[in-house]
């Protein structure tokens, strides 16, 4: 059993001059990954089930536990380097999807930074080689790419996706098919409307991705997502 001892500690953050003191302990980790039972097991016994077992999740290649069903995506990002440390675990459940866009993990994502913070603390005490406190200091801000209502609401052209689409298909199967590189086709628009404002605001590491969605206007990833949507 990995479980450390640690005691409650209290960060304390800056903003503008002022101070604020946030409590970041091991026990309201606990309190927050109750969210994450329905599928996660942790600590002594720990097995996996609709998701993989948590022990020693710190270090661990992402899609690389024996035994777990993973998507292909979560596979393939293991395979070009993804682990999970602090930060990219902090990305991850921000915004699951936005991180891993076919991941088949369900969950919405922990939107304020200190339940973020709590959890991985908790998550860290079941792991050889856990988090740091002081790295809770330096955990990024507005790293992952949540975008705008009023950007998530734009109803694309398909059409015009259609034609934006030629450049999409030199590397992406039509049919779908996933030979080296995932297919696109039935995404959801909200899923792909933020993978590609990901790429844009360069939080998913692929420079090829990265500069194709930073020439693209809100109205053209739109018109993309819907286009794709419907492809069968």
């Amino acid at each position: 059993m990995y479980y450390k001892l640690a005691l409650i500690f209290l960060v304390t953050l800056v903003y503008g001059g002022a101070y604020a003191e946030n409590l970041i302990s091991i026990s309201s980790g606990a309190k927050i990954f109750k969210k994450c039972q329905a599928c996660h097991e942790i600590g002594e016994g720990a097995k996996n089930r609709v998701g993989p077992q948590l022990n020693n999740i710190f270090g661990r290649s992402a899609g690389g536990l024996p035994g777990v069903k993973y998507s292909k995506s979560m596979i393939k990002a293991g395979e070009e380097g993804l682990v999970w440390n602090s930060e990219t675990l902090n990305s991850f459940i921000e915004n699951p999807k936005s991180l891993i866009a076919k991941t088949r993990m369900s969950f919405r994502g922990l939107k304020k930074e200190d339940d973020r913070k709590n959890l991985l603390l908790y998550l860290s005490g079941f792991s050889q080689d856990g988090i740091k406190n002081e790295e809770l200091e330096k955990f990024p801000k507005d790293k992952i790419a949540n975008v705008d209502p009023s950007i998530l609401s734009i109803v694309g052209d398909v059409e015009y996706g259609e034609y934006l689409a030629s450049e999409c298909m030199s590397c992406h199967q039509r049919s779908g098919g996933e030979d080296g590189i995932p297919g696109i086709n039935a995404w959801p628009t909200e899923d792909f409307v933020i993978v590609m404002h990901s790429y844009k605001k360069k939080v998913r590491p692929h420079p090829v991705m990265q500069m194709i969605a930073g020439r693209l206007t809100n109205e053209e990833i739109a018109a993309l997502a819907a286009y794709f949507k419907d492809l069968e």
